[in-house]
């Protein structure tokens, strides 16, 4: 047959095939809704994926790790970074700052790597500000109810912490409609949130047309 296309014999025509860019996943949500966990699980699937760990003048709870889980650091080494622009984003949340480092960011996609980064549902606005490609995620709790019992089993929250956290949760619930996607954690299903998850990294990197992921200055 002469004229059999390529294609049929498993030769997939490259001109067609879009050119590989590096992606930036944005992963954010209400306190309490999972994304640690998800994250920590996602990670055992080896989806070569650059993580960038948040700088954050928090002190850590007792399960955290500096270095592991956050950079720990006092309000005068963030102010400093801040003000020498070194965040991709930052914000203020309950009281405490935190932020995106930039050079980690722009150095991984520079390399070809796709970086996921975990700001604050503020941050997650921010950095499509400045990266309008990046592929933002919105994980969500199964209800609110779920979300309450999350928090309440830290065993790290004050009252007022509590109250604060509760009193903006609606805004960040609002906010996650302009999101490009979401992942419903509900108690017992983490598994599945983690897949969806998955999924949704799996599908971008397969898109015909392919996000370009520039950080403006």
């Amino acid at each position: 047959m002469p004229n059999r296309v390529a294609w049929l014999d498993g030769e997939w025509p490259t001109s067609i095939v879009p050119e590989r860019q590096p992606i930036l996943f944005v992963v954010a949500g209400p306190s309490g809704a999972g994304k640690d966990t998800i994250l920590g699980l996602l990670k055992a699937h080896d989806l070569h994926l650059h993580y960038v760990i948040t700088m954050t003048t928090r002190p850590p709870r007792a399960t955290e790790r500096d270095g592991v889980h956050y950079h720990f650091v006092d309000e005068a080494r963030f102010c400093s970074i801040r003000e020498s622009g070194g965040f991709l984003e930052w914000a203020v949340v309950h009281g405490y700052h935190y932020g995106s480092p930039l050079a980690e960011v722009t150095e991984a996609l520079a390399r070809g790597e796709d970086v996921l980064v975990k700001p604050d549902v503020q941050g997650a606005a921010s950095i499509r500000r400045r990266v309008p490609q990046a592929v933002l995620i919105y994980v969500a709790p199964g209800n609110e109810a779920e979300l309450t019992a999350r928090l309440l089993s830290r065993n790290s929250e004050t009252s007022e912490s509590y109250a604060a956290r509760m009193s903006g949760m609606a805004h960040e619930l609002e906010v996650g409609v302009h999101f490009d996607y979401v992942v419903v954690n509900r108690d017992g299903h983490v598994n599945q949130a983690v897949e969806d998850l998955r999924s949704i990294i799996t599908a971008e990197r397969l898109r015909m047309r392919p996000r370009i992921c520039q950080v403006a200055k």
